[in-house]
């Protein structure tokens, strides 16, 4: 049975001035590793944490990828996804690598799928694997083309249109915990308004739990739960954590996904543009204080985005720790 360490939050009223207190403290409790991400997300005690991981390009890749895994697996996270590559190779690489996890760990994994570059039996065949694996846990996500999230949206011919009808074929495959996408600075093709009625939607298609992309103004995250809710989207909404651990991807996380870079981040980081250690140590304290105000606002969790790589991750879990001891 896997222990799982997690950090619970604890609210009680201040009896000598009616405040809302909060404590952080550390509890273990024994959990299977095959279990409903939805599930888990619907009953949790306190906030889960989870780590993504990208399918590795070649031997070496791999070897990182080993050593990232066995480098976070004794923090036990609650859960951990790999992401999905639509071309041939590509999604033989992402069904490798979530299959070599689940034999070689004990893990709970999602595997990841997109409706880009793929035929509808292309992606009934995808869910079979993953079910014939025991992978019960899927993040269902339109995809973006190559290219990056500014190029315009193409279905693939005879493939699916939205992520919605994505979850819809996912649930209609047998019994899966479904995820999806959400979008805390928006979407390039869409409005707020608009993306909370489509997440209501996933929803009402078969969804239990939402992810978000990364993201690095608070008042973003919250303000995408607050219309979701608005809308009637009860499903808890994790949000996606990336580091910054160097100035050039602040250009590639814009390109790539849109996120917006708040002025005050920026300046911090460009004020040690020089010393790349210090723009490390610096993405580093950013992304924990954002998380320790998303905690303190009550998200449901942290989903970070290792980029296959578990130094940034586990200080920012240390310093979470040290933080509320």
């Amino acid at each position: 049975m896997l222990l799982r360490v997690a950090f619970e939050l604890e609210w009680a009223s201040d009896c000598s001035d009616g405040r809302v207190g909060r404590t952080f403290v550390t509890t273990i409790a024994g959990m299977s590793p095959r279990v409903s991400i939805g599930d888990l997300l619907a009953h949790a005690s306190g906030p889960t944490f989870s780590f993504e991981f990208f399918p590795p390009k070649n031997e070496a890749g791999q070897q990182l990828l080993t050593r990232t895994i066995a480098e976070l697996e004794p923090l036990e996270p609650d859960w951990v996804s790999v992401t999905y590559g639509a071309n041939g190779s590509s999604r033989q690489r992402t069904l490798d690598a979530t299959m070599a996890i689940l034999a070689s760990t004990e893990l709970t994994v999602m595997g990841h799928l997109t409706c880009t570059g793929q035929t509808i039996n292309e992606l009934k065949a995808v869910i079979d694997a993953y079910a014939d694996a025991g992978v019960t846990n899927i993040l269902a996500i339109r995809g973006d083309m190559p290219g990056g999230a500014s190029v315009a949206w193409e279905p693939y011919p005879g493939g699916l249109q939205t992520a919605t009808e994505l979850v819809e074929l996912v649930a209609s495959r047998g019994d899966f915990s479904i995820g999806v996408a959400a979008f805390p600075d928006g979407h390039a093709t869409s409005t707020p308004e608009l993306d909370a009625q489509i997440l209501l939607g996933k929803q009402q298609a078969g969804a239990s739990f939402a992810v978000t992309q990364l993201f690095f103004d608070l008042g973003h995250y919250f303000e995408l739960v607050g219309r979701a809710r608005s809308a009637g989207c009860t499903i808890p909404i994790v949000p996606g954590i990336m580091p910054v651990t160097s100035v050039k991807q602040l250009g590639r996380f814009v390109e790539m996904s849109g996120a917006d870079i708040p002025a005050k981040v920026a300046e911090r980081l460009l004020s040690v543009a020089d010393d790349p250690e210090q723009v490390r140590i610096t993405g580093v304290e950013l992304a924990a204080e954002l998380c320790d105000r998303l905690l303190a606002g009550r998200a449901p969790g942290l989903h970070f985005f290792t980029q296959n790589r578990s130094r940034a991750t586990r200080e920012i879990l240390a310093k979470l720790r040290d933080d509320h001891q």
